[in-house]
């Protein structure tokens, strides 16, 4: 059985049986993407006759929460069970005035990075296009997030390289930009990448794209290749060559993610290196503090080394130190590797 999360109108359209009207397809899709309904039973706008035989045709596809981590600091690690049976991670980060999700688009990761978990499940599957919508249904439901997107933020950082996958990453964000959808601005989805420089000009080309991220990690074409293998496939100078290419839009800034890493690329001449590396760029560097892990043969940087490499930095560009969030769960960046409760000492949330 087909399910519908990941349709967009047209092809709900198509599943519908002739006799049925035009808008019967607008009004599933607005109750699953915008509404959030997880549920056939729910759908009252449909009449029951309808809702009983799509029900035994089409189930929604909604992922199932199997289980959800607390971390201390507010943040939630899902492990979401999938239609076939697999599973994958996203983690939702409440604040003040918004709440981000973070979701995967793959399950495990092919790239390798030597400072992140995720690289040593090694690579499963693509996401379809609704299972990563899925996610963000799924945590913005638990979490009761404002059905409106406007308090919402979604970036594709979880597992996975998102620019492997991009036809199902451009659906999903039609999806979930579109106002009949779940209605999130383009300015609040973000998409990192570690560098797949042919597939940042496909991304540039398309109408309706995330802002994007480079997770960038090094200052010199030895560090990054030492740390992230696809370094091999396309240098360093062929990735900032991309990014100069790049297409922005007139409110919009490239991102570049850079975890320290002590002793390793976190010096001041690391810093001075970044700046002439991103120079004549319209961009901001997030800066990432190491999250250890099991088997990852790094150690953070001192919180005073952080602040150093942030001041040379930011006296060109705006420079950001991205606060840890969710270590005590195994949620932070680059440690999604479906730790279990026994691994970690942990008790799923009640």
């Amino acid at each position: 059985m087909a399910a519908l999360l990941g349709l967009e109108v047209q092809e709900i359209q198509q599943l519908l049986a002739a006799e049925q009207p035009r808008y019967r397809a607008r009004q599933i899709y607005e109750a699953l993407y915008r509404e959030r309904h997880a549920d056939w039973s729910e759908i009252l706008t449909l009449p029951v006759s309808l809702r009983r035989e799509l029900a035994a045709r089409h189930p929604l596809g909604l992922p199932a929460i199997e289980r959800r981590y607390d971390s201390s600091d507010g943040t939630r690690r899902y492990l979401l069970r999938l239609q076939d049976g697999k599973t994958v991670e996203t983690v939702l980060m409440p604040e003040e005035l918004r709440q981000t999700v973070c979701v995967s688009t793959q399950i495990g990761c092919a790239l390798g990075c030597r400072f992140c978990m995720t690289a040593r499940m090694g690579f499963e599957r693509n996401l379809t296009a609704g299972e990563i919508v899925g996610q963000v249904l799924v945590a913005a439901r638990d979490s009761r997030v404002a059905a409106d997107g406007e308090r919402l933020n979604v970036v594709l950082m979880g597992q996975g390289e998102p620019l492997l996958n991009l036809a199902s990453v451009l659906k999903a964000t039609r999806i979930l930009t579109d106002a009949g959808g779940v209605g999130i601005s383009p300015r609040r989805i973000t998409l990192s990448t570690a560098g797949i420089a042919p597939q940042i000009a496909e991304l540039g080309r398309e109408p309706v794209r995330p802002k994007l991220a480079i997770s960038l990690n090094a200052s010199t074409e030895e560090t990054r290749r030492q740390l992230m293998p696809i370094t091999r496939k396309y240098p360093l100078k062929e990735l900032m060559e991309a990014c100069r290419a790049y297409p922005l839009r007139p409110w919009e800034r490239l991102s570049f993610e850079y975890v320290l890493l002590k002793g390793v690329n976190d010096s001041d001449a690391d810093a001075r290196r970044l700046v002439r590396l991103l120079a004549n760029l319209k961009s901001k560097v997030n800066l990432i503090a190491l999250n250890p892990g099991p088997e990852i043969p790094f150690e953070p940087p001192a919180p005073e080394r952080l602040l150093a490499f942030q001041e040379i930095v930011r006296r060109a560009m705006p420079c950001f130190l991205r606060k840890p969030r969710g270590q005590d769960v195994y949620a932070a960046c680059g440690q999604l590797r479906r730790m279990s409760a026994d691994e970690q000492g942990l008790l799923p949330a009640e």
